[in-house]
């Protein structure tokens, strides 16, 4: 593998990371550590005086820095070792886009306040503007490395239409589920249950919060999301005797996600299994959007490329 494949594919890891740890700030209520300044902070985030959401906090806002000068990096680094017309060039220069993008979403939830105990409708809408943009960094990021790693070819998509529709619909399917469950952890955080049957009580009453009721959401679009994935595994497998190494991770994957899902409702959602359904959520689409590529382009022939 190229050592700037391996670099993309590092990029890519820290990047989970970071959003990982970005969870973990929403579901301590760590985001109002900082205050209302950004990027900086308005406490102490050394020393005995620091405070444990300030320094949570922050911690993020620096490794979100790192983040911006590895994927910068990597952009500049892989303009230098491909051709014109690869399509390596372009998604890295996307991801960096929906990175900038996704520390200015950051930044508008801190000054906006939209951070902490916050139920304001404002704060679901960029949480949800967040979580998307987050999908769409990892699958640039994720196309960057796997292009890169073949050799960083040019690409045209195929002829036919229904199926690329199809996929694209899928694909939008899958990131509004992420989107769903990125409402319903937040309504965890804000209304957290005491017990299994005060919060399905809370699911189902009228007299709730509407984020509260949401949360039905998520399981049903999950549904559908399912069915895509299904499909992708048996698409992906046609003429084959056997699974493909990524259809198998898929099918994993899948039953993983179910697991920890009901895990996640039947133990009142912790903050552990929260971090563990979005790690598990976001391998899932990693690996469902190289798939879906997979599907969807082809090799350019020799004499197209320029």
């Amino acid at each position: 593998m190229p050592l700037v494949a391996r670099f993309a594919w590092s990029a890519l890891y820290w990047n989970v990371a970071v959003i990982l740890w970005g969870a973990y700030v929403r579901a301590t209520g760590s985001g109002a550590g900082c205050g209302n300044r950004w990027p900086l902070c308005d406490g102490d985030v050394v020393g005995a005086s620091a405070n444990g959401q300030t320094i949570v906090e922050f911690t993020h806002r620096i490794t979100s820095v790192i983040s911006l000068l590895i994927v910068t990096g990597l952009v500049v680094w892989c303009w230098r070792v491909t051709k014109k017309g690869d399509w390596a060039r372009y998604s890295s220069v996307l991801a960096t886009v929906f990175l900038a993008n996704e520390a200015l979403l950051g930044a508008a939830l801190v000054l906006l306040r939209h951070v902490g105990n916050d139920q304001s409708v404002g704060r679901i809408l960029f949480l949800c503007l967040h979580f998307g943009n987050t999908l769409l960094l990892l699958a640039t990021l994720s196309l960057t490395a796997a292009w890169l790693s073949n050799g960083s070819r040019s690409f045209t998509l195929i002829s036919k239409w229904r199926e690329v529709g199809s996929i694209g619909l899928g694909l939008l399917a899958t990131m509004v589920t992420g989107i769903a469950g990125a409402v319903a952890a937040l309504a965890d955080t804000l209304y957290p249950a005491t017990s299994l049957s005060s919060s399905l009580a809370q699911d189902f009453s009228f007299h709730t919060p509407a984020l509260v009721r949401v949360r039905l959401l998520h399981p049903a679009v999950a549904a559908m999301a399912a069915c895509y994935v299904v499909w992708i595994i048996w698409r992906s497998s046609t003429g084959r005797n056997r699974f493909s190494r990524s259809a198998i991770a898929l099918i994993t994957l899948l039953f993983v996600q179910v697991v920890i899902g009901m895990t996640n409702v039947l133990f009142l959602a912790p903050v552990w299994i929260q971090i563990a359904h979005l790690f598990v959520a976001d391998a899932l689409w990693i690996l469902l959007v190289l798939a879906s590529a997979d599907l969807v382009v082809e090799a350019a022939k020799e004499g197209r490329e320029t």
